[in-house]
């Protein structure tokens, strides 16, 4: 039980980050570099118009936003058409992308289309269903400039709708918390890296220096292998608490939860296969050995009596109270009801699930599916 009362401690404990991005409406003294905000867009009927005018709305009287309309086959190209129509101050610029050429992810090769458009001295990865507040390029910069980063990203603040965001994605959170905690990402002496591809803020001569996507044009989990590429190059990666300036919703239902996640989830680890065994055993740990121990404990008492069957029962209370305890914690902190702490064996089998799926599809040949386009499938 002591065990599983540390266990569950340490994998609560690994939230903190120190930088955190506080809203500003000016800077004081300081001058306002061209910043390009640069958006791919494939698919994205449904946020696409929140994104870009929350864009376009921002404090900052320096930039500009280039979306990449990528091959979309729903209404996404007439919505972005509509925008720049509506668009006064020049400011929006909409690229029809290219054909996918082999070698590429669909992503990546999007940014540097952009990136190759832009013309700011800072470029600003965001995802189209990132919606920022209108201090979020002041807000960023002044933090990437106080900090020192040569690539600043940040956590956004979540927008979880339905009840499939609400019982599976903050364990997924949690475990990118685990994984990835924030005080060694901003270490510089320890490789760990990530970055969050819902908003990258990068000075462009580091990222030209580095090669930018292009370097990493075949990677799903680009945001990722792009903070490696540049911490490991010797530049400074920030990764920082953005909350306060910008929301995002990434899915709405389970199908999009189970097909974003089950396509990078192994090639965001395969590095750390140790970390993905872990993860997994504490995925089924939470979705079975725990629920298990729990009831069989109380039935084994209610049967029998005696101080044995006491003492096993009491144990399995003792954890499951605490670790609800937790949960309901972190629920409250993502503005969710914290009864949604009692979903936690569901979504945790689903997120063992995904894991499984993810490793299984990679590595059988059969590949990853994201946006209508299938990856890493052998012939």
């Amino acid at each position: 039980m002591v065990i599983g009362l540390l266990l569950i401690y340490w994998v609560h404990n690994q939230y903190y980050i120190e930088v955190v991005v506080t809203p500003l409406s000016s800077f004081e003294g300081r001058q306002y570099p061209f910043i390009s905000v640069i958006v791919p867009a494939r698919n994205e009927e449904n946020n696409i118009r929140r994104c870009v005018k929350a864009l376009l709305n921002q404090d900052y009287p320096n930039f500009e936003v280039i979306v990449v309309e990528d091959r979309s086959t729903d209404r996404t190209p007439q919505i972005l058409a509509q925008l720049q129509a509506e668009e006064r101050k020049g400011r929006l610029l909409v690229i029809r992308g290219e054909e996918l050429p082999p070698g590429w992810a669909g992503k990546p090769h999007a940014l540097v289309q952009g990136a190759t458009a832009a013309r700011g001295d800072w470029l600003c990865f965001v995802d189209a269903d990132t919606f920022a507040s209108p201090s979020l390029l002041v807000s960023t910069l002044e933090s990437a400039w106080s900090t020192g980063a040569d690539l600043f990203t940040m956590l956004t603040y979540q927008e979880l709708a339905s009840f499939w965001e609400k019982a599976v994605l903050p364990l997924i959170f949690t475990g990118l918390s685990v994984g990835f905690p924030a005080r060694r990402v901003n270490n510089p002496e320890l490789s760990d890296a990530i970055a969050s591809g819902q908003f990258i803020l990068v000075r462009r001569d580091v990222y030209e220096a580095t090669g930018g996507h292009a370097s990493v044009r075949e990677r799903i989990d680009e945001d990722k292998a792009l903070a490696e590429l540049i911490k490991g190059s010797g530049y400074r990666l920030v990764l920082a608490d953005g909350r306060a300036v910008a929301r995002t919703q990434m899915y709405t239902n389970l199908g999009g939860i189970w097909e974003g996640f089950t396509k990078n989830i192994y090639l965001g680890l395969r590095d750390r296969l140790g970390l993905l065994l872990f993860g997994a055993i504490v995925g089924l740990f939470g979705a079975l050995a725990l629920p298990f121990w729990l009831v069989a404990g109380l039935f084994w008492w209610g049967a029998e009596g005696g101080l044995q069957p006491g003492i096993v029962s009491a144990q399995a209370v003792v954890l499951w109270v605490y670790l609800l305890f937790v949960r309901a914690r972190q629920a409250i902190a993502l503005e969710i009801s914290p009864w949604y702490a009692l979903t936690l064996p569901l979504g945790a089998l689903i997120f063992t699930a995904m894991m499984f799926t993810s490793t299984v599809n990679v590595l059988s040949g059969r590949g990853v599916r994201w946006k209508e386009r299938v990856y890493y499938q052998k012939d």
